[in-house]
């Protein structure tokens, strides 16, 4: 089941559970669609996957399934 992170690990924006402007990789490395594609062109900077669209979990499910909590954030990658 994916985590759900809450934020960017780029710029360290909030990401929205039902936002279609989140990508992911198969490790689940999450950028905002502007870190995702200008900074990285779809490439995840920490695997080299592909940074496909997150998909949003049923909010009827969001109880049982919480998303993860804690934030993942790389102050390196932080743009300049």
């Amino acid at each position: 089941m994916l985590e759900l992170r809450p934020n960017c690990e780029c710029c360290d924006a909030d990401l929205a559970l039902d936002s279609p402007d989140v990508l992911i990789c198969t490790f689940e490395c999450t950028f905002c669609r502007v870190c995702g594609e200008d900074r990285f062109d779809r490439v995840c900077p920490n695997c080299g996957g592909e940074l496909v669209r997150r998909p949003v979990r049923p909010a009827g499910l969001l109880a049982k399934h919480p998303p993860r909590a804690e934030r993942v954030f790389n102050p390196e990658c932080r743009p300049a």
